[in-house]
């Protein structure tokens, strides 16, 4: 089956964690933690990274835990309440390898659509992806688990198989691989559930490119 879809996770994927950006969302969702469950601050850093560790990110462990609490929309507002501007800035040889795909571009996040914008507006390549899939459109089911991969590729009415996948995470790699996806890792070493690793995103169109190559070939 030919590739249609380069699907993109958003953070710390189109650029590098170096940024700066998620530090300063994680300390912001440490604040709603400690705030809204009534925590000290060390133990809203801890049962975040508990909350990690057993449901893939804190909103999920707010969910099955403290339900009643948690307001998702004021969550996802407050966290992401970040001055995106002054962490990233327009990348234009982001924008040209970006443009080299010639394949549909999707965002894949565990964030807002309103974050996501934000990023990519300053990134400067928000008009080069035709459709974002954020927590919202994914019914607040959380990569990595399947139901969220299920749902995009339901939603792209696509198969695993014509998708590549581009994540800086590994767990977010591994259930992408089970559908039958081309997975890519940014900044990592090659294991279970990667097809490839480079270590910049900027490395991801020419990868693309030769794997288009050796599709045209019938290899």
């Amino acid at each position: 089956m030919p590739f249609t879809h380069a699907v993109f996770d958003l953070d710390e994927t189109l650029y590098p964690a170096s940024a700066g950006l998620m530090q300063d969302v994680a300390r912001r969702i440490t604040d709603w933690v400690q705030r809204h469950l009534g925590l000290g601050p060390e133990e809203a850093s801890h049962l975040r990274e508990v909350y990690v560790h057993r449901y893939g990110t804190t909103l999920a462990g707010l969910l099955a835990e403290h339900r009643e609490k948690v307001d998702v929309e004021d969550y996802l507002a407050y966290v992401h309440d970040v001055p995106v501007e002054e962490y990233l800035r327009p990348e234009p040889t982001l924008r040209a390898m970006l443009t080299g795909i010639p394949l549909c571009r999707v965002v894949f996040t565990n964030s807002s659509s309103e974050h996501a914008a934000r990023v990519l507006n300053a990134l400067g390549v928000a008009d080069l992806f035709e459709r974002v899939v954020d927590i919202r459109a994914l019914d607040f089911i959380h990569k990595p688990r399947r139901e969220a991969y299920e749902r995009l590729l339901a939603l792209l009415r696509v198969s695993g198989p014509a998708c590549i996948l581009i994540d800086d995470r590994v767990v977010n790699l591994q259930p992408a691989k089970a559908l039958g996806m081309t997975t890519v890792l940014v900044d990592g070493l090659p294991q279970d559930g990667v097809d490839f690793a480079v270590g910049s995103v900027l490395e991801v169109g020419p990868l693309i490119q030769r794997l288009l190559a050796r599709e045209r070939c019938g290899l």
